[in-house]
């Protein structure tokens, strides 16, 4: 689902060479939190975990504080782990600086030699082809999942470690936030013309407006994602 996903698979523990245990834990229930296996709000089992990936329950324990250090769980005392689930504020908050990263990644990949930039814009000139086509067929899912290598695509371009992990945090938890919306269309003709605006930027080599399309566009998708959840009106 999301650019750096790996799929989890049990069988990598026969193998866990210079991994350790802990991370291979925590790495198997970010992939099921990402999915969606676990979701917002459900308790986190550690005696399952511990005998589904047949591991004591040591590195489980650690992996579960490695995930709530990251936001994405929540420790709650004589009750347990749970997925972690989001507020209206924390979700306004993180598109807020979601929007301010995507901006500054926009201006970084206008910048670009002209080699660079063009390989970059192939790669989203696919992608956006790939949206549309998922928009076609009513594929919600997979038109999301095109939309975060979009963007992620650019915010690898932009050549700076401190950028890409802070975005990934962000991303993660804003896609407990999304999981939900999977099944919703929302706004995405809006969105792939939105993109289209950012493509032409770039090929332009506007830093400023392909930095101030970038902010925009997050700050539309918020107010989409607003506007979905508000009850109908009589």
């Amino acid at each position: 689902m999301l650019p750096w996903f790996t799929e989890s698979s049990a069988d990598r523990f026969n193998d866990v060479r210079d991994t350790s245990l802990a991370k291979l834990v925590r790495d198997d229930m970010l992939a099921l939190i990402l999915k969606g296996v676990l979701a917002p709000g459900q308790r986190i089992n550690e005696p399952d975990v511990a005998s589904r990936l047949q591991v004591s329950r040591v590195p489980v324990r650690e992996a579960l504080r490695e995930l709530e250090s990251s936001g994405l769980v929540v420790s709650r005392k004589h009750s347990g782990v749970f997925v972690r689930q989001l507020d209206a504020a924390e979700i306004r908050d993180l598109y807020q600086m979601r929007g301010l990263l995507d901006g500054f990644a926009g201006r970084c990949a206008a910048g670009l030699a002209t080699e660079q930039r063009e390989a970059l814009l192939a790669l989203l000139t696919a992608s956006v082809d790939t949206m549309r086509e998922a928009a076609g067929q009513h594929d919600v899912q997979r038109y999301y999942a095109e939309n975060l290598h979009f963007h992620w695509a650019i915010v690898e371009a932009a050549g700076n470690r401190q950028l890409s992990e802070t975005y990934r945090g962000i991303v993660q938890k804003l896609h407990l936030s999304r999981l939900k919306n999977l099944s919703q269309n929302v706004g995405v003709q809006a969105s792939i013309a939105e993109h289209v605006e950012i493509v032409q930027a770039l090929r332009d080599a506007d830093a400023a407006r392909c930095e101030a399309l970038m902010a925009r566009h997050v700050s539309d998708a918020y107010l989409r994602l607003v506007d979905s959840e508000r009850p109908p009106t009589q």
